[in-house]
C-alpha cells in the first residue's frame, strides 16, 4: 500500500477506482464540467462544480469520463447520511502490531496525488461533515486532520466535483458549502437516440428490436416527467433477456412483450404498465416540476409588481414548501413559468 510522510506522520492512500464506462451524448455538459477544471492563467485556480440531476441519468459516468479525458486517475468517495469529517478526511485503524495507522479517505489521496475525486451522492451528506472540507473548496485548497494532527495540501493538479441527486431523501446543503460548489451543471434525460448508444454500450448483446422497445417505453414515460431513468432501462433490458435465456426459439412479439411487461413491473412498478398499454395519465404541472425542469419563475402582488424571485434550484424543496408561496392568498398571487 502507498504511503507518505507529512510533517512527520506516515499517511496510508488509497487505491484508485476503475471503472469500464463512457459517457454518450449531452456534450455540453462534458464540456462545462471541462471548462470549470480548467486554470487559465497563473493566479486561476479550478472551480468545484456539482453535477445535478435525478437518479440514474449518469452524473457519475460523466464526472469519471471527463477525469480520464484529462489522463487522471479517480478516486470516489461515496456519501451517506452516516459520513463523519474523519471519514472524509484520514482515519485511524490500529495495525497488527496494536500501532495506529493512518489512512487517507479517496478524497484526500486524490488532493495529494493530483487525481480527480467524485463526491458521489453529497446531499447525502450531514453538514458537520461538509464543514471539514470548506477550506479545500476555496482558494486555500487544504484539509486539516484533527485525528492524525497535520494540514493536508491539495497539488496544483488536484480537481473535485460533487453528484447530487435531485430527489427528497437528501440534506440541504449549507450555504457557505453551496457557494463553493460552482458551477451547477444539471443533466437531463437523454434524447431518443443517445438512449439507444446508451442500452447498445452497456448490454451489447441485445437485440436491436429489445433496445428500440425499450427506448420507446423511457421516452415516453420522460415526456409525462417520470423519473424512470436509463439506468432503469439498462436493468430491465437486462432482466428481461435473462428471463427468456432458455427459450429455444426467437422470441414471438407475444412472449416478449410478457417478459418485457414482468421485467418493468419488477424493476419499476405497476403504474409503469401504463406506458407499455398505452394508457399513462397525464401529471398535473406544479410549481416543483417547473423548477425540476429548470424553469425561472415570479410570484406577483395585487399590482403586478415582481414580489420574489428563484431560480432554478432555489425555490421549494418538495411540494408540502409550497405553502410558503400558496397559503391564504391564492387570489393576490399568479403563477408564471417562463415555459408558459
Amino acid at each position: 500500500m502507498d504511503s507518505i510522510v507529512i510533517d512527520g506522520v506516515e499517511v496510508f492512500l488509497s487505491q484508485p477506482t476503475e471503472m469500464a464506462i463512457e459517457w454518450i451524448g449531452q456534450e455540453e455538459a462534458m464540456e462545462q464540467l471541462l471548462a470549470s477544471w480548467a486554470v487559465i492563467d497563473e493566479s486561476d485556480i479550478p472551480l468545484a462544480p456539482r453535477i445535478l440531476g435525478l437518479p440514474g441519468v449518469g452524473k457519475t459516468t460523466l464526472a469519471y469520463t471527463a477525469a480520464k479525458k484529462m489522463n487522471r486517475d479517480v478516486y470516489i468517495f461515496q456519501c451517506t447520511a452516516d459520513t463523519r469529517p474523519e471519514d472524509l478526511i484520514i482515519t485511524p485503524v490500529l495495525g497488527s502490531r496494536q500501532e495506529i495507522k493512518y489512512h487517507a479517505s479517496p478524497l484526500v489521496t486524490a488532493a495529494i496525488k493530483g487525481a480527480v475525486c467524485i463526491l458521489d451522492e453529497g446531499n447525502r451528506m450531514p453538514e458537520k461533515s461538509w464543514a471539514s472540507l470548506a477550506p479545500l473548496l476555496d482558494a486555500r485548497r487544504y484539509v486539516e486532520s484533527i485525528i492524525a494532527g497535520i494540514k493536508i495540501q491539495a497539488s496544483p493538479e488536484f480537481r473535485i466535483v460533487v453528484t447530487m441527486n435531485q430527489d427528497t431523501s437528501v440534506f440541504d446543503i449549507p450555504e457557505y458549502i453551496g457557494s463553493r460548489l460552482q458551477p451547477k451543471i444539471h443533466v437531463q434525460f437523454p434524447g431518443r437516440d443517445d438512449e439507444i448508444a446508451v442500452l447498445k454500450y452497456n448490454v451489447p448483446f441485445a437485440p436491436k428490436e429489445i433496445v428500440e422497445y425499450v427506448v420507446e417505453f423511457l421516452q415516453k414515460a420522460h415526456k409525462n416527467e417520470e423519473s424512470y431513468s436509463v439506468r432503469d432501462g439498462i436493468n430491465i433490458t437486462r432482466y428481461m433477456l435473462k428471463l427468456s435465456a432458455s427459450e429455444k426459439q426467437p422470441l414471438a412479439t407475444s412472449k416478449m412483450q410478457a417478459y418485457f411487461r414482468l421485467a418493468t413491473k419488477q424493476v419499476i412498478d405497476d403504474e409503469a404498465l401504463a406506458y407499455i398499454d398505452g394508457t399513462p395519465k397525464k401529471k398535473p404541472r406544479t410549481a416543483k416540476s417547473f423548477l425540476d425542469l429548470g424553469s425561472r419563475f415570479f410570484l406577483l402582488d395585487d399590482d403586478g409588481e415582481e414580489e420574489s424571485k428563484h431560480e432554478p434550484g432555489e425555490g421549494p424543496d418538495d411540494e408540502g414548501d409550497l405553502d410558503e408561496f400558496f397559503d391564504d392568498s391564492d387570489d393576490k398571487k399568479h403563477f408564471f413559468a417562463d415555459d408558459g
